[in-house]
């Protein structure tokens, strides 16, 4: 090296000369190919994990009470499975929630309805309508008005029947809003049409379950530990 083309040693203090090394577009694109065939070879196992965390525990025992979800739209199968806990000893009364009109306060005409029907088709017998309110948070705020029923009727005991995908989130609820009430509570997800397996073969299992994995974590990590104790 000529010392004309060496750098002072003064104006080190101002500015630096760096080598810097980048990777090249076809390494680029080759991490690219690498990723997806991973994701794509390594899919049986992640779609079931990610599927199987939205799934409750199946601990379902003898109770006081059944309680169906009835959210909108209301699921059939689930008044098939409690029809069948029910055949079965698992609880004598079978509690249905129903939505009741913010206007009048009264149980909504539609929702009780249906209800009915479902249960009829079902051939589930007598039930028992629980007027609950439809606040946000919703899964939350129905719990509440559910233990406020279960604790008038002394029932000690519930099974939750929660479609698939969002019985994890039911149970957790369910639990954080009735165990301070000392109401034991078990869980019985129902599969529909799509099961853990299954659901990537459609764009509405894709939906359902990305919709339940966002409402999961916002119930985890906002709703039960900042709400859940008002």
């Amino acid at each position: 090296m000529n010392k004309s083309s060496k750098v002072p040693s003064w104006t080190q203090q101002f500015v630096y000369r760096s080598e810097k090394t980048r990777t090249t577009w076809k390494f680029r694109i080759g991490l690219v190919v690498v990723i997806v065939a991973v994701v794509w070879l390594t899919r049986g196992w992640w779609t079931v994990a990610i599927a199987s965390s939205l799934v409750c525990e199946s601990n379902a025992a003898p109770s006081d009470a059944i309680l169906v979800e009835n959210f909108d739209p209301p699921e059939y199968l689930a008044f098939e499975r409690a029809e069948r806990l029910r055949r079965n000893g698992m609880a004598a009364r079978v509690l249905v929630p129903v939505w009741v009109d913010a206007d009048t306060s009264h149980i909504n005409e539609v929702s009780r309805g249906t209800t009915e029907v479902m249960a009829k088709i079902a051939h589930l017998g007598e039930i028992d309508i629980v007027p609950v309110q439809q606040v946000e948070p919703i899964s939350l705020n129905t719990a509440r008005d559910v233990l406020r029923f279960v604790e008038q009727e002394h029932i000690r005991s519930v099974i939750v029947v929660s479609p698939l995908f969002r019985s994890r989130r039911s149970a957790l609820v369910s639990e954080a809003t009735f165990r301070r009430a000392g109401v034991r509570v078990t869980c019985d997800p129902v599969e529909g049409i799509r099961g853990v397996t299954t659901w990537t073969e459609s764009w509405h299992g894709l939906q359902e379950v990305a919709e339940q994995l966002l409402k999961l974590q916002y119930y985890k990590l906002y709703v039960l530990p900042f709400r859940a104790a008002r």
